[in-house]
């Protein structure tokens, strides 16, 4: 379909849609005004051309968004637009009506704007698309559960630097703490901290600044809140006698016939520093065994290319492909993949001894474990999938085999103290 070209909106037509580098607009050949607007990401939504102060060349042309394609069928938007070109006829500006009322807007409506409209990347490579279905989950709540009951009554311009200071105090003295039944062995359970202060005062200054691009707020008051922003550096990593217990405990566990795919996902953690849902959701068609990578589709940082050592791939290939699933690791019942190591986990920490340890700290296990071996910064980087160290494989043409050479060397000493053996990280041979 060619942009810009007036055709008749029907439902085809918004269908035959594609995304482009570029946002732009398909306007209807019966309505005048009304069009569809298509966004880099293949967000489609209609909207409404007018201009206002009675119309004519000079006058300044409004826009107004009707909604979303999906939410509205392409009939119920033309109906709507007809309405509000119709207020336009008799002198009404609707764009401006609604600019007022934003102006007046409370932080419990501005949260619920940013989940319609707001909920996309705002820095970063990936600038401009939307969040993750998991990070929007999870952003969303942190907004509804802290926001909401400590700041949604006030409207969004009265907030100040002031309030978001003690806003941050409050979250992390546990005011917000909820423990709500919302069903049938179902609870919502708010506990706040100083870790979830200062993530949800990251998602309140994304709020703030979405405000501020769509006229809502005047300015950002997080920007110069003098809170604690950052969070404190993890450094725990297991040691390789720790490793052995935890080894040690996934043995004992699989004899007592605990689940063995929460077991196995457990030891690919440590054996390949990937991130939690990175091997939970990890896919067939991730695994090249030929080439030893795991190259995945979607991460924290986009497309990733891992390097897969020995001791990993002898224990992908020792699990058997389900027939009616892609996942490497598929759910017990129903599609998708297996759900269990947030029951299983505790069990396997508890018995190995090593309380608050968590998943992602057999990830920090890996990187400690490869520069106290000696390994290579760069090489690391490599293993873990940093962004950074990503874009310098690009440039270097992707040399796989010595990333795949150093996981190898790591992971078989992590291989070796979860087995149970007492061999001692390699040596790196001296250079003369």
């Amino acid at each position: 379909m060619t942009k810009g070209k007036q055709v008749r909106l029907t439902k085809r037509v918004v269908d035959s849609a594609i995304a482009s580098d570029k946002r732009y607009i398909v306007w209807d050949s019966d309505l005048n005004g009304f069009g569809l607007r298509v966004e880099t990401s293949g967000a489609k939504t209609f909207v409404v051309r007018y201009r206002a102060d009675g119309g004519g060349r000079g006058a300044p042309q409004r826009f107004v968004t009707i909604g979303r394609f999906g939410n509205l069928t392409v009939e119920e938007a033309r109906k709507q637009a007809k309405v509000v070109l119709g207020g336009v006829a008799v002198g009404e500006d609707p764009a401006d009506e609604r600019r007022t009322k934003r102006t007046e807007m409370k932080m419990s409506g501005l949260i619920d704007l940013y989940e319609q409209e707001g909920c996309f990347i705002q820095r970063g490579k990936r600038q401009g698309a939307p969040m993750k279905a998991l990070t929007k989950q999870y952003t969303v709540a942190r907004l509804r559960h802290h926001v909401v009951p400590l700041l949604g009554h006030k409207r969004v311009n009265d907030v100040g630097i002031a309030d978001v200071e003690r806003f941050f105090r409050d979250v992390a003295a546990g005011k917000s703490a909820s423990d709500d039944k919302v069903g049938p062995r179902k609870r919502i359970i708010v506990r706040g901290g100083e870790g979830a202060a200062r993530k949800v005062f990251r998602d309140l200054s994304a709020v703030f600044s979405f405000a501020c691009r769509h006229g809502v707020a005047k300015g950002n008051p997080c920007e110069k809140a003098v809170v604690q922003k950052t969070d404190n550096h993890r450094t725990r990593f297991l040691t390789l006698e720790e490793v052995r217990c935890l080894g040690a405990a996934c043995d004992a566990l699989q004899e007592e016939g605990v689940n063995v795919k929460a077991l196995n996902i457990t030891r690919l953690w440590a054996l390949t520093g990937c991130r939690r849902q990175e091997i939970a959701e990890l896919k067939w068609h991730e695994v090249d065994f030929d080439r030893g990578l795991l190259i995945l589709d979607d991460t924290k940082t986009g497309k990733s290319l891992r390097p897969l050592a020995d001791a990993a791939m002898v224990l992908l290939k020792g699990i058997v492909k389900t027939d009616d699933s892609d996942f490497v690791f598929p759910a017990d019942r129903g599609v998708g993949n297996f759900q269990g190591t947030k029951t299983i986990w505790p069990k396997i920490v508890k018995k190995a001894g090593l309380d608050g340890v968590t998943p992602h700290t057999l990830r920090h296990t890996m990187g400690a474990t490869a520069t106290s071996s000696g390994e290579a910064l760069a090489l690391t980087g490599a293993i873990l999938g940093h962004a950074n160290m990503r874009s310098t494989m690009i440039y270097a043409h992707v040399q796989h085999d010595p990333s795949r050479r150093a996981a190898n060397r790591v992971a078989k000493t992590i291989a070796a103290a979860l087995a149970g053996q007492t061999k001692s990280a390699p040596k790196r041979k001296k250079v003369a």
